[in-house]
């Protein structure tokens, strides 16, 4: 089948688009990869839609919520004409569209999680069959609804030496774990990037630490790493997931610019290593995936508090930029196919479940 993923993270940074031919199983041909960055006023938009999101105890409509789940499909319907176009693919070629949507909030600790963009709409806008909610049956079934990917980096790696671990480092890190015999383990291991764009945001109006330059500049604190680091999560066994804002800057709060960027990056290094703890061996490899494998002071510390060397995915051939929107659609596959997306061993759900609902568009 050709599929489409379709990734909006917690970064707010843009949509990232895939087009690639899978079988859900074994078979997986990239095709084409387009990523369309937000604008300062669309970020905006979801930041706002995000933290008021956070505030209720329940997800209901409320209508900048409204607006920007509008915004949302608008936006991926645009790019899903731009990467066909890139692919020279008509859309009548196209099998499937998985559409992860934004998350907005995340509290499977509730019984919920929320993801805005309605994927009747996105359908509709394509004229593709379209799956989106990946992540709410998952959660329904007493799972954590992420992370999701695994099944998919499953996919990728079968044929390379075990234990292999492979780390995705978007706004949140989360981190794949597969056994000699296959056995497949998940969970998120801490923040990743979110913290350190915000830092980086509200200290010197960069949206990022490009490279890692400025951390590289500045000095890890060990009193607030070690406050940042005093948090029974990092002891909860696996799977467990989190929200973006589950962790603030504020320990960090006081220092300067450089320092807190060290010190915010030596987080997330030392998070990964304490994750490694919960596995049931050490991988023998350690491959990254997303935005933070191009943050060279992270790897570098990431190298130090682990003892393994992060290797960028793309040595393997897998774009780390696209993994995330590829694996969305690999698992709409899955789903039209009823094939499982999420896992004991990756969401603690208690049997193997597939997840996500289709939308078949009003002129199909």
């Amino acid at each position: 089948m050709l599929a489409i993923g379709l990734m909006s993270g917690t970064s707010l940074d843009g949509v990232d688009a895939a087009l690639i031919e899978t079988d859900g199983e074994a078979l997986v041909r990239p095709i084409a990869f387009r990523g369309e960055a937000y604008s300062d006023l669309a970020r905006a938009e979801l930041a706002e839609a995000t933290a008021l999101a956070l505030t209720f105890d329940r997800p209901r409509a409320s209508p900048s919520i409204v607006a920007a789940s509008d915004l949302i499909v608008r936006t991926h319907a645009m790019v899903v004409q731009k990467l066909l176009r890139d692919a020279g693919v008509e859309a009548e070629a196209v099998d499937v569209i998985g559409f992860h949507g934004q998350t907005v909030a995340h509290r499977p600790d509730r019984g919920w999680t929320w993801q805005i963009g309605d994927g009747q709409a996105l359908a509709d806008a394509t004229g593709i069959v379209t799956v989106s909610d990946f992540r709410s049956a998952d959660v329904a079934a007493g799972g954590q609804g992420a992370p999701l990917i695994p099944i998919y980096h499953a996919a990728l790696a079968a044929d390379l030496a075990k234990p292999v671990a492979i780390l995705n480092l978007g706004g949140v890190a989360n981190i794949s774990w597969i056994g000699r015999d296959g056995a497949l383990i998940a969970f998120d291991t801490g923040p990743a990037n979110g913290l350190i764009d915000h830092w980086m945001e509200a200290e010197t109006g960069q949206r990022y630490d490009a490279n890692g330059d400025m951390a590289a500049a500045g000095r890890v604190e060990p009193t607030v790493l070690d406050t940042m680091m005093d948090n029974g999560w990092f002891d909860l066994a696996p799977p467990k997931s989190l929200d973006r804002n589950d962790f603030t800057i504020q320990p960090a709060r006081g220092l300067s610019a450089a320092d807190g960027a060290a010190t915010l990056t030596a987080f997330t290094a030392r998070t990964v290593a304490r994750a490694l703890d919960h596995l049931p061996e050490r991988p023998d490899r350690l491959l990254v995936a997303g935005g933070g494998r191009h943050n060279a002071t992270m790897l570098a510390m990431i190298a130090a508090e682990t003892g393994l060397t992060p290797e960028p995915t793309d040595g393997q051939g897998w774009d780390g930029d696209a993994l995330e929107a590829q694996g969305f659609a690999y698992m709409a596959v899955r789903r039209l196919t009823e094939r499982p997306i999420s896992f004991p061993g990756t969401t603690g759900v208690a049997a193997p479940m597939t997840g996500g609902v289709v939308h078949r568009p009003a002129s199909v």
